[in-house]
């Protein structure tokens, strides 16, 4: 797995970011479609959104969202993560806090497609030989 994580950098390409477009709007409709609606699906929502725009930008994945908004800046984020430890009870949203959420989550979009466009991240892989090659040495040590 070492010569794997090794290629990782190599395999990115700015085409992830439609991978997370997509896994965005599914978590965003697990988080809306719940009653009452819960913290944490909604901070799958912002570390998604979050970890694909550093992706864009750096090439780099980050999947920590405290970290990661240490670079956003959303005051509310800390507020969030700390709700959600403390557990269920507090774990919850009333409905006017979703209206701020929605309207970040179509910030975050419109962020992530700005990213996306000027994204300096190649179209295809660099490693394809080397990808190859490594998944021929693990079929023929695994037979």
């Amino acid at each position: 797995m070492c010569e794997l994580r090794a290629l990782v950098p190599q395999l990115v390409t700015r085409h992830h970011a439609h991978h997370y477009v997509g896994f965005a709007e599914t978590q965003w409709r697990l988080f809306d479609k719940e009653r009452p609606r819960r913290i944490k699906p909604l901070l799958y929502v912002f570390r998604v959104l979050f970890t694909s725009i550093h992706l864009m930008r750096s090439g780099e994945v980050e999947a920590n969202v405290t970290v990661l908004n240490e670079h956003a800046g959303l005051p509310y984020i800390g507020e969030l993560v700390a709700r959600k430890l403390v557990g269920p009870e507090r774990g919850t949203l009333d409905d006017g806090d979703v209206v701020l959420f929605a309207a970040e989550y179509a910030r975050l979009r419109g962020e992530l497609e700005a990213a996306h466009a000027a994204s300096k991240l190649p179209n295809q892989p660099s490693c394809r030989d080397a990808v190859n090659d490594l998944l021929v040495r693990v079929r023929l040590g695994a037979a």
